[in-house]
């Protein structure tokens, strides 16, 4: 059996772009999908905090240490430069791969610049 889990979440990155006559996808900046282990071409999901639209892309990298988070295509209709987003991506285990897996996630300050990481999300409290 395959158990579907969260792989990376950049969590509240800022969009900085909206193209829509750009091919597609999202433009992320390079340094950011190698230290989140999301691959180029890759599936994500992104959740935008500001208006609550979802919907389904794939990663494209963008410049090196740009900070470029570029909504692009039809979905640049769902989110505006300065849209706080949450960008997911999952992967597919099974039971032995369950045991020790831990996703990545990272959180960015107001400027797209990485703040920290983390491997869990905190217990939420009532």
């Amino acid at each position: 059996m395959q158990t579907i889990m969260l792989k990376a979440k950049l969590h509240r990155a800022r969009v900085t772009h909206s193209e829509l006559d750009y091919e597609g996808s999202c433009a992320i900046d390079g340094k950011i999908l190698d230290f989140s282990g999301i691959r180029e071409y890759e599936q994500i999901h992104i959740y935008n905090v500001n208006n609550g639209e979802r919907f389904t892309t794939y990663a494209i990298r963008a410049q090196d240490g740009s900070g470029i988070f570029s909504i692009n295509g039809a979905a640049a209709r769902l989110a505006c430069p300065g849209d706080l987003i949450i960008v997911a991506a999952y992967v597919s285990l099974d039971e032995k791969e369950l045991k020790n897996y831990q996703p990545t996630l990272v959180y960015f300050d107001g400027n797209n610049h990485i703040s920290h990481s983390s491997h869990a999300i905190p217990v939420q409290a009532a």
